[in-house]
């Protein structure tokens, strides 16, 4: 595997010499560089950051202001909605009347 940076191969020839790679890894390495102009240093490169999906609630609202959630939900919404007003439309007023204390 080539050197990818000036300061790699002084990494390189600092370990040979304390003895922890051997001559031939140096050497190999050294050959797959060729005579290569090498920067001095090479930053590693950053992470790919995904941005996480928000889930919507079924309560929010999108970003045009209309309803989430299914047309179903809404209709059914909208009958329950009805169903009530109507029930207590047609109710006695008997314990309803507003002259209750």
């Amino acid at each position: 595997m080539p050197f990818k940076s000036q300061a790699q191969r002084r990494k390189f020839a600092q370990l040979l010499v304390e003895g922890k790679i051997s001559p031939q890894t140096f050497e190999e390495w050294n050959r797959e560089t060729g005579n290569k102009r090498l920067p001095d240093h090479v930053k590693r490169k950053a992470k790919r950051t995904t941005m996480k999906r928000k889930r919507r609630r079924s309560g929010e609202r999108d970003r045009a202001g209309g309803r989430s959630g299914s047309v179903t939900q809404w209709l059914l919404h909208l009958c329950l909605v009805r169903a009530t007003a109507q029930a207590f439309a047609s109710a006695p007023l008997g314990r309803w009347s507003m002259d209750m204390p």
